[in-house]
């Protein structure tokens, strides 16, 4: 199956947008779109999380403070389809591109309880 994405509230929406626009086939949802369409935004971590899971998407943050420390703990009691941290820094072409060729080169079931720290 191929990997599905969730922006968390905190996820700059021109990455989506632009995402969707290079690869049209790719599932990337706002987090305005999640929970059918009551959104993510003032979720606490561990919710956001358990809401991604819940539509088996790999949550795609900016939250490097702390996202990875909710994740541990949310992976010690469930499962997860994973997280991908996007720097804030990172160009927005960059960003892309790493979220297309994770899609395109990997399947859903290799990022079950993984996450992932993109470097720019």
């Amino acid at each position: 199956m191929k990997v599905r994405f969730q922006a968390d509230a905190d996820l700059d929406r021109r990455i989506v947008r632009a995402t969707r626009r290079r690869e049209q086939a790719i599932g990337f949802q706002l987090a305005t779109e999640a929970r059918a369409g009551t959104g993510l935004a003032d979720l606490p971590d561990d919710q956001v999380l358990a809401a991604a899971a819940s539509e088996g998407r790999v949550l795609v943050s900016h939250d490097r403070r702390s996202m990875p420390q909710h994740f541990a703990h949310f992976i010690s009691t469930a499962t997860s389809p994973g997280v991908i941290i996007v720097p804030q820094t990172m160009p927005l072409g960059l960003a892309v591109e790493w979220l297309v060729t994770i899609w395109s080169a990997s399947e859903a079931e290799e990022w079950m309880n993984q996450i992932l720290l993109l470097q720019k």
